[in-house]
């Protein structure tokens, strides 16, 4: 395990613009959108898996990252403009939207995957249960369990505003966001739905893969707000100390969602791990 401690910010520069190209992908008799920016970057494509209730548009701050990878996001099964999936929440649901990533990965070439909360869950289903051998992993707001509150479950089933509310209380979702982040987050989650974000977070419930992290073999960087109630550090520092090849990065002023919160330190994050990665391997 290796610790990052304070992030020095990548010396920001002029960027190219940067090219979007919205496409979708058939499979499993449905589509999957995705959208790949590029900025020339001559780095492997990142593939980005949103959480529970979002769609890709919460990556939006990661295009920056495209000098470097292209990058590579999609919406899952039921979020965005995908197709939607008839399935039980927890594994089932799961696995269907590791087909989803793994379509969208076979038709991006992509080689980096990176989680966030319920995507972070998804990640490590791939690569505990699936053929897929990216060259790095990151996850962020993460865990090898994903228990949700009894009360949260039941807002999400009975009371979706108030579900919503919770979710956007203090250090949960947001450490100290820009108001109008936060309305786009809630409006998020109401575009979603009620019965999506519920599937979601049941399959979160599900999710427990805590004696199989030893058997995730490519280098993982484990990355966390510093003030995150819903995914606390010591998930992460459980990830980092099971998981053979693992890092762990902490973010300064973020909660749940660091990647919108504190996005140029969250990227600045993933940009030197993947350097790290890359020279390691150029010289293998």
């Amino acid at each position: 395990m290796t610790a990052y401690h304070q992030r020095s910010s990548r010396e920001l520069k002029p960027l190219p613009p940067v090219r979007t190209n919205m496409d979708s992908v058939t499979h499993h008799g449905r589509e999957t959108a995705y959208d790949i920016a590029d900025r020339g970057g001559d780095g492997p494509p990142v593939c980005f898996v949103h959480g529970s209730g979002a769609s890709r548009n919460v990556w939006r701050s990661q295009h920056r990252l495209a000098d470097q990878h292209p990058i590579v996001t999609l919406d899952l099964s039921g979020h965005g403009e995908s197709d939607d999936i008839a399935a039980s929440a927890g594994y089932t649901t799961l696995s269907a939207y590791a087909d989803d990533v793994l379509a969208v990965v076979e038709e991006t070439g992509s080689r980096v995957l990176v989680g966030n909360s319920l995507g972070g869950a998804v990640v490590m289903h791939i690569l505990l249960e699936r053929e897929y051998d990216p060259d790095a992993v990151v996850l962020t707001g993460a865990g090898a369990r994903l228990g949700v509150l009894d009360d949260l479950l039941e807002w999400l089933a009975n009371d979706f505003e108030r579900a919503v509310e919770f979710l956007h209380g203090p250090n949960r979702l947001f450490h100290d966001p820009d108001p109008r982040l936060e309305d786009v987050s809630k409006q998020q989650l109401t575009d979603t739905g009620q019965s999506v974000t519920h599937r979601d977070f049941l399959t979160c419930h599900e999710f427990d893969v805590r004696d199989e992290l030893s058997g995730i073999e490519p280098p993982v960087l484990a990355m966390y707000g510093e003030y995150d109630q819903l995914t606390p550090p010591w998930f992460h520092e459980y990830l980092a100390e099971e998981i053979p090849d693992a890092w762990i990065a902490e973010l300064a002023d973020a909660a749940h969602l660091a990647m919108l919160e504190q996005s140029e330190s969250f990227n600045g994050a993933v940009g030197e791990f993947l350097d790290i990665v890359y020279d390691h391997r150029s010289l293998e």
